[in-house]
């Protein structure tokens, strides 16, 4: 129990920080938070050993878990349903493209660049085809975007995306059998419930019965998660679908969403981002850097020219088109899931997951900190404001 205590400390003092210094530089805690995970492991395996930092202890492992499961549902609750049916073609063309362009683009790059074997190179394009919902929503929150039109787009665009690379990775590697049909018959029913349950809850015990709301939706998706690995598919994969079920009941329960969040990205994220920053070699990535380059340039190029000629079909101001082209150029949290598949089922070789993940994590920082920095569309902040402002006198904007 000692040393439990001893790497939560350690791991929640890097938390702080990473806070720290996403405050003073200007930019997301989430991307520190992987940069840090990166240096503190590299440096202290070095001197203490491979497994001092804990990366893969249980526990440890079923926290970063955890709290990639809520912020995934968190994600999935900010989505506005009305901005979703007014953008509904938005979201799927921005986001089927996102998936097909580095999906085909990455595939080939690693079999007739780096001459990877054919199921090598599908799982590449599988991982790199990703835009990280977890950094973008992360990015949403601390901009403010999530209160936009523009970034629900960006969210629903990500969720599309993400779908996409689900149902290849599921079509193309993981087994149908009896278990996937009784997780989806399973999952259907328990959406169809979820709403009417949780409604119900709220109006019988809500702000009565200490915190029954969370302790409902993560028992919930716990379930679902747990139900999902039994089927050999991920326990984040329902999460979104049940957070954008609750999406509606979310925007009336304000007080109650923020709660969640806090508890989510105070406590749990922190070991989800750092926790995928450890998983890096340095070692390995400064053996053959050329290898990492070409998976993560073959991802950023083919995801900027598959998208931005798309995105400036629903978006025309020069700012907008980038921002919104680089978070979705983002990847994290479902492509070092499909790396993790490829990895346990022998796809690929501890080599090559290695130089996935790092251009994984690559693609979550520097697109990110490039948008952030030069392509931040700060007039629609300032227009939001400005609505809020108007909306909390009475008055109706024309």
């Amino acid at each position: 129990m000692e040393k439990i205590y001893t790497i939560a400390t350690m791991w929640l003092g890097l938390a702080v920080v990473s806070a720290i210094i996403a405050h003073h530089l200007k930019i997301s805690i989430a991307l520190v938070e992987i940069c840090i995970g990166v240096i503190a492991a590299n440096i202290i395996s070095h001197f203490l050993g491979p497994n001092a930092f804990g990366s893969n202890l249980e526990w440890l492992r079923f926290l970063a878990s955890t709290g990639a499961i809520l912020l995934t549902f968190l994600a999935g609750a900010e989505l506005d349903p009305k901005v979703i049916h007014t953008k509904w073609k938005e979201v799927i063309v921005v986001g089927i493209i996102g998936f097909l362009s580095p999906f085909l683009g990455c595939t080939a790059f690693a079999r007739f660049i780096l001459h990877w074997n054919i199921q090598a190179s599908w799982l590449a394009g599988i991982a790199l085809s990703t835009t990280s919902m977890a950094v973008v929503y992360a990015v949403m929150l601390e901009t403010g975007f999530n209160r936009t039109e523009f970034g629900k787009g960006i969210l629903g665009a990500c969720f599309i995306n993400d779908l996409g690379t689900v149902i290849v990775l599921g079509l193309l590697f993981a087994p149908f059998n009896y278990k996937t049909i009784v997780f989806i018959a399973v999952s259907v029913i328990i959406f169809a419930i979820f709403p009417v349950a949780t409604s119900f809850l709220t109006k019988v015990y809500g702000n009565k019965t200490a915190a029954i709301r969370a302790k409902w939706v993560v028992f919930v998706l716990f379930g679902l998660g747990s139900l999902a690995l039994w089927s050999g598919s991920e326990a984040v994969l329902p999460a979104y679908i049940a957070g954008m079920i609750l999406a509606e009941f979310a925007s009336k329960e304000h007080q109650w969403v923020r709660r969640l969040r806090t508890l989510t990205v105070g406590f749990l994220t922190p070991f989800y981002f750092i926790r995928a920053g450890s998983l890096v070699s340095i070692g390995a990535l400064a053996s053959a850097p050329i290898v990492f380059l070409v998976l993560f340039i073959g991802k950023v190029i083919s995801k900027i020219f598959g998208l931005y000629p798309v995105i400036g079909i629903f978006r025309k101001e020069q700012k907008e088109k980038w921002y919104y082209t680089l978070l979705m150029s983002t990847g994290l949290t479902f492509g070092t899931i499909s790396a993790l598949y490829g990895y346990s089922h022998a796809i690929i070789t501890q080599e090559q997951y290695s130089f996935l993940v790092a251009a994984v994590i690559a693609s979550a920082v520097i697109p990110t900190l490039i948008a952030n920095s030069a392509f931040l569309p700060h007039h629609l902040l300032v227009q939001k404001k400005k609505v809020d402002k108007l909306m909390s006198k009475g008055i109706d904007e024309e």
